[in-house]
Formats: structure tokens, sequence, C-alpha cells
């Protein structure tokens, strides 16, 4: 992402001469199977309930990468480690290129090395043009305020009238800093509610994620606090975020003096740290491709395939271990390098485009296709001219970028999620892209073009429905002690009557699908299971 003091970037950059970046791939993981015999060791209970919800198996992909290899190249002659990723199985070290190749000869565990500078590699393109990226161009009923026309156009305020705020999902939040979130008004519900659960400053390597970065006497590291208010600012009657009632992580992975590889390393590395604490939605408004400060790292279109740089590569592990991952397309629109940047090529990550509040497109969003065809964006959000709030001022402005229209699109999705918890990310993800004004006639530049999210509901809802009466059974029956409902739909209303149509237990839109008859009187009695627009009666027998 472009640094807001390009000079002063260039100043300080901290690589010294002949020193490159690589990743060291190793060819296994010794000790796996006596981590995933205890998965407490690599993954939260949340993690691993995400994973049975959606039939995920834990596989070595999840297992860390082994202490040995590590220390290994760690101690290895003029050799420094700057990241890890256990997804990839992979070491990001820095080092002179002898000294870099030389840890293929001295260790048999090591299977490859890729260096960041492709020219180095024996298969390489050509060193890529640069070009500097366009970081900014500057049942609930919610006043929304400044921010109504930005949650309206996708209609997530309808969500939020069905009840669904974003509460018990977890997002996690990757940007260069999270400045002031920590004293502005704008956060001081979430801060009372305690739905910031914590974060990690990965450039630094601290937990101090609040840390204002000054150049001169600006603050620099604003991005992600305006990135933040987009999901989770609240000013009563002013500003509404798309998902008020979530909560979440802040995960610093941007240097915002300097654009190296590491970045996508460190990216990587919060990703994998999301999925170790059961996080459900990754928003991440950062993207790589023709810009890093030195040129001999740029991708170009070719290598937006979802497979080529190291950060696409981790954001796909990261949703086949069961997340959904945001992403912004891009500002380049109206470039000559006008496509998305990694990790939105991804061909599981959604991508995000930027249209204003008359869903016109802005001409700085990024084009797809992906270089092998594939449609991208997913969608489009409001991002040019969007409110925000700003730690520098504290106050309610307009901001313009992809990197805003990707946290609306999060927030509002994780908002969907809630309401729909037994559908899987990917199910989720295709709702959405269901739901567009373009989806059955996609454009480079719009993509899907702009969902709808009261039709991907009620879409939901409607399949739910047809399928009912004929899936919506109970167990055992005759019955002892306690009834088991079996259903899809997400929420259920249950009702008990006796044979003369006393009711004798209710339980109104529960997630839990049983109850506890024991203390009944035997006989028969008539169960009533309703969702919200369908209703099946059985005749229940007590023993």
């Amino acid at each position: 992402m472009k640094k807001l003091f390009p000079l002063l970037a260039f100043l300080v950059t901290f690589q010294f001469f002949g020193q490159e970046d690589a990743w060291v791939f190793l060819k296994d993981k010794p000790n796996a199977s006596t981590f995933i015999a205890s998965p407490l060791t690599m993954l939260s209970q949340r993690a691993l309930d995400r994973r049975t919800k959606q039939n995920i198996a834990l596989d070595s992909k999840d297992v860390p990468i082994d202490a040995t290899y590590y220390t290994s190249i760690k101690n290895a002659v003029g050799i420094t480690v700057l990241a890890k990723s256990k997804w990839l199985n992979a070491i990001h070290v820095q080092g002179t290129q002898g000294n870099i190749n030389n840890l293929k000869a001295t260790f048999s565990f090591v299977d490859k090395i890729e260096f960041a500078n492709r020219a180095l590699n024996k298969s390489s393109d050509a060193i890529k043009k640069s070009k500097q990226k366009k970081y900014e161009v500057e049942t609930t009923n919610f006043n929304y305020g400044n921010a109504l026309s930005q949650i309206n156009i996708i209609k997530g305020d309808y969500l939020h009238q069905q009840g669904y705020t974003g509460s018990g999902m977890h997002i996690a939040v990757m940007d260069g800093g999270f400045a002031r979130v920590n004293t502005m008004d704008g956060f001081k519900r979430i801060r009372d509610n305690n739905q910031i659960l914590g974060g990690y400053d990965f450039v630094k390597r601290n937990s101090n994620f609040y840390v204002q970065e000054f150049s001169g006497s600006n603050l620099v590291n604003t991005h992600g606090t305006k990135v933040l208010s987009t999901i989770a600012g609240y000013v009563e009657n002013q500003y509404v975020g798309t998902a008020p009632d979530a909560s979440f992580y802040l995960f610093i992975t941007e240097d915002v003096f300097n654009e190296v590889p590491l970045e996508e390393s460190l990216w990587v590395e919060a990703a994998e740290r999301s999925d170790s604490l059961g996080v459900d939605v990754i928003n991440t408004s950062l993207g790589y491709s023709v810009f890093f400060d030195e040129t001999k790292y740029n991708y170009s279109y070719i290598d937006m395939n979802g497979s080529t740089t190291f950060i696409s590569r981790g954001a796909k592990e990261a949703v086949s271990r069961g997340m959904i991952v945001v992403t912004s397309a891009g500002n380049e629109g109206d470039d000559p390098y006008k496509y998305m940047n990694a990790p939105a090529d991804v061909a599981t990550v959604f991508s995000v485009g930027a249209v204003n509040s008359s869903k016109i497109i802005a001409p700085f969003s990024s084009f797809g296709p992906t270089a092998d065809g594939r449609t991208k964006p997913d969608a489009l959000a409001h991002g040019w001219s969007t409110y925000v709030i700003d730690p520098v001022t504290n106050s309610i402005r307009t901001g313009s970028g992809t990197s805003y229209a990707s946290p609306i699109m999060a927030g509002t999705i994780a908002c969907l999620w809630q309401a729909y918890p037994h559908l899987s990310n990917t199910e989720i993800m295709q709702r959405v892209r269901e739901s567009a004004d373009r989806y059955n006639n996609p454009h480079a530049q719009y993509g899907y073009g702009v969902p709808n999210f009261q039709t991907a509901f009620q879409a939901v809802l409607s399949i739910e429905d047809q399928n009912f009466i004929a899936n919506t059974t109970m167990y055992p029956n005759p019955v002892d002690n306690k009834v088991y409902i079996q259903s899809k739909a997400s929420r259920l209303t249950i009702a008990l009557y006796n044979v003369i149509g006393k009711k004798v237990f209710e339980t109104k839109k529960t997630i839990q699908k049983s109850f506890d008859v024991s203390s009944l009187n035997s006989g028969i009695y008539i169960l009533k299971v309703m969702s919200d627009t369908q209703q099946k009666t059985i005749k229940l027998i007590k023993r």
C-alpha cells in the first residue's frame, strides 16, 4: 500500500546493501501426529468449534513449524529470521544471496527457497516496473446519520432491523495501525462493552497495537482506525458501523514507513493467529503488486492468479480453515496498472471494489479479471466519499478508497453469518455474490456488482422454508425425559400443548434444539415447531 510520506520511507529504508529477502520452505513437520492428537495445543476451543461446525478436519497445516528446524535456520551464519508461516511451512529470512542459498545445501529438511526478488530464482520473470499505490484519496433501530448511505445501498440496515448486528461474531482487522482507538469517542461503545478482544503489532513485535506513529508532527498510522470505524464506529445519532456489536482483534501487519516483502509474511502470521483464536471474518484493506520500495520485488498482472504471491497463498489457506477473508480490490483503476492487488486475486477471498452512494463505480476502483480469467471483484460497496471517523480531528469526515468499501462489506457479511451460523464460509460468500446486481452479467471493473443483503437473507430463508416441513423431525417418540429437534432452521420457536389445548412449554427464537419433558404427566401432547415463516405440528407421546 502507498506510504503517506514516500520520501521519508526512502530515507529510512532498513535494508542494507546485498541483503535479500527469501522464503525457506520446509519438507515436513516431524511431530505433526503429536500436535494433532492434542488440538488445544494449536488452536483455541472457539477455533475448533468453528472447524467442527463446517466439517473442516485438522491437518498438518495446523501444526507449528518444527522447533528444531526453526532454531537451525535462525542460528545459521548470516541469516536473520523475520517471520514464519505454519500453513505454508515456510520461514521468512534475510541475508546475502549466498548465505540464503547455503541453507538448502546445509539442511536436508529444506525443501526449496524462493527469493522475494524473483530475478534470483531459477525460473523468474523479468523485474517489473514500479509505481506508487494510492493508499487513500481521502431489531434494532439505529440513527445512522452520515453513515446511512453506505450501509443502505447494500441493505445492511435490513439485517440490523432483524436483530443481526454482529453480536457473537469475531472480526480481525489487519492494517497499518489503530492510533487513538483506545481514546476516541467513536469507539467508546465497543470499549465499554469489552468488544476489543486483543491485538498485536507484528511489525514491532509487541502488544502495543494502539501505538501512534509520527512523521514530524503528522500522525501517519491512521488508516486502520478509519477502516475500523466503518465496521465498529458509533456516535449517537451521527454514525453507526456495519457490525457495531461484533468483537474485534486488531493486528498491525503493515509498516507505514516501508513497503517490503516482509509485510506479506506478517499478514500470514496474523491470519494464522486469527485462526487459532477462532476469528470468523478477516478484513484486510491492504494489497501488494507494483509499489514496493525496491522495484525488484514488484509483481505484475500475470502474477495475479491467486497462487503466486506469498500473501495470496496464505489467504487461500485462511479460507480453507473456515474463515471469511474480505479484502480491498485496490485503487489502481485509473492507472496504467489498473488491476487488483494480492490477495484480492484468490478465488475464495472476497474482494471488494468501490462505488459512491449512487452506485456509480469509482474511477480508481481496480479491475479484474484475474490473470487466469476469474471474475473479480466479488462485489462493490460504498468506497467513494465514504464517511469515516478521523483520529486526527476526532470527527466524522469523508475519505475514498476500496480500503473503506472492504470493511463496510466485511461487517455486513458478519451480520449475515450471525443470522445463518449453520452455513459455511463459502456458502455465505456465494449467497452475497448471487444477490449482486450484475451477478448474471459481470463486468471487468464492477465484478458481480452491488449486493443486496436483504435479498441474500431472504433467499436463504426461502430455501430453509421450502425444506422446513420435510426436514424437521423430533426424537425419541415416545419420550421419557428429553426431546431433540432436528431442523436446518437456525432459530426455532417451540411450543408444547396438552390434549385440551393448554400450553405447557414454550421457548422462542432459540438455537437450542432440545428440551426436558421429564416433569410432564404421561399422555399425548401436540408439539409445534416454528421457523420465522413455517410451522410443523407433531404428535408427541410422553411415557
